[in-house]
């Protein structure tokens, strides 16, 4: 039953509004059934006993050969009348037919006597015009019932006819009309239910998308009071969190852009120091401050600049990354092949492969290989270098801003450690994702994915 049960609020909704619905016309059409055969029964009872009555009243004032032709006359397939001079054989009363026995006695008063027993009969008794047996073999018979009904000269005449509740036929067009009202109104709710579930699945949407864009427009209030009251809240906060994330980006920015003043008169004045010694290491440390400086502003910078999405050869793109990465005397070689383009932000793009071949040359040494595949409407990019990797408990350690690995890859190397935290936080505004992996034939792999449906 666990397993039967839907996870989605849709589902769960559908099917209990479907099971209540069909269990309600279930009870319904038993219902209605149920009073359908009674009124029947109730209307059969009352046109057999008026064709008795007056049957009966005709063999009363007719002599015998006339009455027998009148039996003839009467008899049909669903009703077989026959004359006895004496009495017939006494049945076991019927109790399901005490109203019907009722209303015979009403219509003849205490002129005449009156029995109502029941019998079985096979079907091919019935088409043959055989008269009920009360002690025949129970195989294959259905139960009719045997009036008998003595006449004023003391002769009895029979009337035997199928039990009155089985004179309708089976009710297929009240079931097929409460099979099309079962229909319409499950549609009608499921159309119900998806419209009012539909807001829900959109806040959820917006809310995983809140984390890459903070600038995608509110969503709008729509649906029941207590769906937009809950929308009308997600808005506010989107817009709280767009606010302070922005005014402290703007804080660090100002920040890192006025300590290049101090910065570049600490330089000058370095450079009057007589003792070359000292003066080295001071402009070591004012260049390294320099750089963890600028590469603060251009992580920073990331958060505010938003570029338009378009359509992106990508090969194009790695081609000339190719290109460039040669001229600067790096060895990266490009394998895979995309054809078709990609609906990505080519700036954001570049940058953060820059970043990841730089970090693949700095620290990996030697080949970088650059391989494209296509993945769904996007694509897969991997960065591949040869270097000695990094232990498996540092692979996400090292997304993390300012975080540095000591050994092979140490501060030695240069680096302010955020060129991987901006590369992910590029990734993810595409709506993809970066992960660090060590191949199993050395050297370690960026893995960058972008499903390139996002839309501007």
């Amino acid at each position: 039953m666990i397993r039967l049960w839907p996870r989605s609020l849709f589902g769960r909704l559908s099917l209990v509004l479907a099971t209540g619905l069909i269990l309600a016309q279930l009870i319904s059409a038993a219902i209605t059934l149920s009073e359908r055969d009674e009124a029947l029964f109730h209307f059969s009872d009352a046109q057999w006993a008026q064709r008795i009555a007056q049957t009966v009243r005709l063999m009363d004032s007719l002599d015998g050969p006339e009455r027998q032709r009148i039996a003839s006359i009467v008899t049909t397939p669903r009703l077989l009348v026959s004359l006895s001079k004496d009495p017939p054989v006494q049945g076991e009363p019927d109790p399901q037919s005490e109203d019907y026995l009722a209303s015979l006695k009403e219509l003849f008063g205490d002129t005449h006597e009156v029995r109502v027993v029941h019998a079985e009969r096979t079907p091919q008794e019935a088409v043959a015009g055989v008269p009920a047996t009360l002690d025949a073999p129970r195989v294959a018979r259905s139960e009719h019932v045997i009036t008998q009904v003595r006449l004023t000269d003391g002769s009895w005449v029979s009337f035997d006819h199928p039990r009155p509740w089985s004179v309708g036929q089976r009710p297929y067009r009240m079931l097929y009309g409460l099979a099309v009202l079962l229909g319409a109104v499950l549609l009608l709710s499921f159309l119900a239910v998806r419209r009012l579930t539909r807001p829900l699945s959109l806040l959820a949407n917006a809310a995983d998308a809140l984390g890459r864009d903070l600038d995608r427009p509110p969503l709008p209030e729509q649906g029941p009071l207590e769906v937009r009251a809950a929308i009308a809240a997600f808005n506010t906060m989107q817009a709280r969190l767009r606010d302070y994330i922005y005014e402290r980006t703007r804080i660090l920015t100002a920040v890192s852009h006025d300590l290049r003043t101090p910065i570049t008169r600490l330089r000058l004045r370095a450079e009057l120091l007589g003792d070359e010694a000292l003066k080295t290491k001071f402009v070591h440390d004012l260049q390294e401050m320099e750089s963890m400086t600028s590469a603060t502003l251009a992580f920073l910078r990331g958060f505010e600049e938003r570029e338009a999405v378009q359509s992106v050869d990508v090969m194009a793109l790695l081609e000339s990354l190719q290109t460039d990465s040669l001229d600067m005397g790096y060895d990266v070689k490009l394998e895979g092949r995309l054809e078709r383009p990609v609906l990505l932000r080519p700036r954001a793009l570049r940058r953060c492969l820059d970043n990841l071949v730089t970090n693949a040359v700095r620290y990996g040494g030697g080949m970088v290989t650059v391989s494209v595949e296509a993945k769904g409407r996007g694509a897969m990019i991997c960065v591949r270098d040869r270097g000695p990797g990094i232990p498996a408990a540092e692979l996400e350690k090292v997304f993390e801003p300012y975080y540095r690995l000591e050994g092979a890859r140490s501060r030695e190397g240069g680096g302010t450690g955020l060129g991987l935290s901006i590369a992910r936080n590029i990734a993810e505004l595409h709506g993809g994702s970066l992960l660090l992996r060590n191949h199993p034939e050395g050297g370690l792999e960026a893995v960058l994915t972008l499903p390139g449906t996002q839309e501007s």
